[in-house]
């Protein structure tokens, strides 16, 4: 049976369902969860479904949380989005579950649940939520395509990734044409900034360090985000603005967490695979696109050390 048709079968039996997705949560986590809930509850408006995690401040407008009261976690159904590692999951845990369902495009890191549905060519979850709904012929609402859409534009930066594929375009384009959604309208949404973040973009250009081999780096500090009055996620979210710069290979955003009391890596590539050195730094992600989360300053540096030398191996082989 098609792996998509069996989660729905599922999907059919429970009237407790909770959708989670990953700490940190990012437009793709967000459009996949909230578009995923409202589809759910057009098929089957009697059943209780649940979106969980911390509230996004940045991405509020992708929907709010619910709270989970009196919920029997033992006779609900998870279904987990966009997280491959058990302990990136935010807000439960699925060994407190009856049946948990993960979909997600990352390269396999955990198994944790019953189904895995894991598809590493696609662009982003919301691009297989997208395609889930149409497999099981489930009518997708303007507001539902809304947030997929975005989902999908987060995680490909406007179709710019390298697994942006025809498979993306040809899904995205039904889901289009069957709404009439107006798409160009939502990127304010998701691109409008304040000043202040403007010009901790300026910081960064202004203090971004480069190695020899073409590694770029950053380390922001606690003191400086407070300086300039962002968060760690404003930081991350900057990342991809790099891609295009003639010298830069591997690029890092190394952003103080003081509140959970480590340093968040977001790391990006035009060359080598970078996953694999991040899994060593307690992270992991794409093989162009990866995140870590280091105990100290001193684990920064010997990141830093260890993709210089892979972008060195790099360059001499091609």
């Amino acid at each position: 049976m098609n792996l998509y048709k069996e989660i729905y079968k599922i999907i059919k039996k429970y009237d407790s369902i909770i959708i989670a997705r990953h700490i940190g949560a990012d437009p793709d986590a967000l459009g996949s969860q909230f578009g995923l809930r409202e589809l759910i509850l057009s098929s089957f408006p009697n059943k209780k479904v649940y979106a969980v995690g911390s509230q996004a401040s940045r991405f509020r407008f992708f929907g709010s949380n619910d709270k989970l009261d009196n919920v029997n976690f033992s006779k609900s159904l998870l279904i987990v989005l966009d997280t491959p590692d058990l302990k990136r999951i935010d807000g439960v845990n699925p060994n407190d579950f009856g049946y948990v369902i993960k979909i997600d495009h990352h390269p396999l890191v955990d198994k944790y649940a019953n189904i895995e549905c894991i598809k590493e060519d696609y662009s982003s979850t919301s691009q297989m939520i997208i395609e889930l709904s149409y497999v099981n012929k489930i009518t997708i609402s303007k507001e539902t395509a809304e947030r997929l859409y975005l989902g999908v534009v987060g995680d490909t930066d406007r179709f710019l990734h390298d697994y942006t594929s025809v498979k993306t375009f040809e899904l995205v384009t039904r889901m289009l044409k069957d709404t009439c959604i107006n798409f160009t309208s939502l990127y304010k949404n998701l691109y409008q900034r304040p000043l202040n973040e403007v010009r901790f973009e300026g910081y960064i250009y202004q203090n971004l360090n480069l190695t020899e081999n073409g590694v770029a780096y950053i380390k922001i500090t606690d003191k400086i985000m407070k300086e300039y009055g962002v968060d760690s996620a404003s930081a991350g979210n900057m990342i991809n603005d790099l891609k295009f710069v003639n010298e830069i290979i591997v690029w890092i955003f190394f952003s103080e967490d003081i509140k959970s009391n480590l340093i968040r890596a977001n790391i990006r590539s035009v060359g080598p695979y970078v996953n694999e050195v991040a899994s060593k730094y307690n992270g992991g992600g794409h093989i162009f696109a990866s995140g870590a989360r280091l105990k100290s300053w001193e684990d920064a540096d010997n990141l830093v050390r260890d993709y210089d030398t892979l972008v060195n191996e790099y360059k001499k082989l091609n």
